[in-house]
């Protein structure tokens, strides 16, 4: 029950029963008004007895949390970069890449030495006994 939990303007809540996300948008001590807007948008004013009898619980800000925003521009959300280029798609395959050139060089070491002696036996020996 929410009887424990005061509205917060900006904090984010969760009825139980629902599942329905929403945050707090405005709290009106003088009028007893306490706004709400829902993830999808809708807004709805309710009353601080109404408030107290729901049954919600404090939830996280969503990640896309511009649900409800109208009108949000990119530049707005803080993000200093928005495209994926390449080299973010590539970068976290580096370190693999760079193991696997390390593994295969070692390998063919290996098989050069491999090879080399192969070689230096069938002369010295003859390629059959």
């Amino acid at each position: 029950m929410s009887y424990e939990l005061d509205p917060i303007a900006g904090q984010w809540y969760r009825h139980i029963d629902k599942g329905q996300l929403f945050r707090v948008v405005s709290i009106d001590e003088d009028d007893d008004l306490i706004e709400i807007q829902y993830f999808d948008g809708d807004l709805e004013e309710i009353d601080s007895e109404a408030w107290f009898s729901m049954d919600i619980d404090l939830a996280e800000t969503p990640e896309d949390w511009t649900g409800p925003v109208d009108d949000v521009e990119t530049d707005d959300l803080g993000y200093s970069e928005t495209e994926v280029t390449e080299a973010n798609w590539r970068a976290p395959l580096e370190p693999n890449k760079k193991q696997a050139r390390d593994k295969l060089a070692d390998e063919d070491d290996e098989d050069e030495q491999d090879d080399w002696d192969d070689e230096s036996t069938e002369e010295l020996y003859g390629s059959e006994p």
